[in-house]
């Protein structure tokens, strides 16, 4: 499932955001690739220890637990800390990857598993030129530009890639989510449940009807969540 979420940052955050995003000193972002991605990624990145990273990390994941049609897509069970990276000039692009399957917690003691791929856009479209993130999907290419404060969310076994930015520079946050329920089709399943009670809620209540399937949407998480 690739799925748009809109306005995941407040306007409040997202000029918090950039204003740390233009006092940071940006990195080589191959030096956080693995062996495959480095010979396609050319970007630049935040350090992870950096005090605005650190700060960036605090608002993205503060802005992700008050969204609720992220936890309805996402079901997290763990979030990988966000990262931070810039297109522009010479280091503009970064070529066609799958990422990888399961990634490190901070000190390397938990693994993750890498179910869902996110992008969450920093920069107004307006600002650059080219940088569409370009996902191969079930139906075909998906070409994602979004407004800043939105994001997007697609499967990590997808093959993606950030096409060249010819103006301007393309600032984003980028982060991965091990599901509570690891498959795709059944998050897909479980996300139209859930955006159809809430429907339902909203045009006639809390009626014997929206209670049972309520029950059922509950029933099938139960069945499919590792939690």
């Amino acid at each position: 499932m690739l799925l748009k979420i809109e306005q995941v940052l407040s306007p409040e955050a997202l000029s918090q955001a950039q204003a740390l995003l233009r006092s940071a000193a940006w990195e080589d972002g191959r030096n956080t690739a693995g062996s495959q991605a480095a010979l396609v990624k050319n970007n630049e990145q935040l350090p992870g220890a950096s005090r605005e990273a650190q700060a960036l990390q605090q608002l993205v994941l503060q802005a992700l637990e008050r969204h609720p049609i992220f936890f309805s897509a996402a079901l997290p069970k763990r979030v990988l800390p966000p990262l931070f990276n810039r297109y522009g000039g010479a280091s503009n692009f970064y070529g066609p990857h799958v990422d990888q399957a399961v990634r490190y917690l901070p000190g390397g003691q938990q693994r993750v598993r890498t179910d869902i791929s996110c992008t969450l856009f920093l920069a107004d479209p307006q600002d650059y030129d080219g940088g569409e993130l370009v996902v191969q999907d079930t139906f075909g290419e998906q070409r994602v530009k979004l407004a800043a404060g939105d994001m997007v969310l697609y499967p990590g076994t997808s093959v993606h890639h950030v096409s060249p930015v010819t103006r301007g520079a393309r600032l984003a946050s980028f982060f991965w989510i091990e599901s509570m329920v690891r498959s795709d089709e059944q998050r897909r399943l479980l996300y139209e449940m859930d955006m159809s009670l809430m429907r339902l809620r909203a045009e006639h209540g809390e009626s014997e009807a929206t209670v049972q399937l309520t029950g059922t949407y509950h029933n099938l998480l139960r069945m499919w969540a590792d939690t």
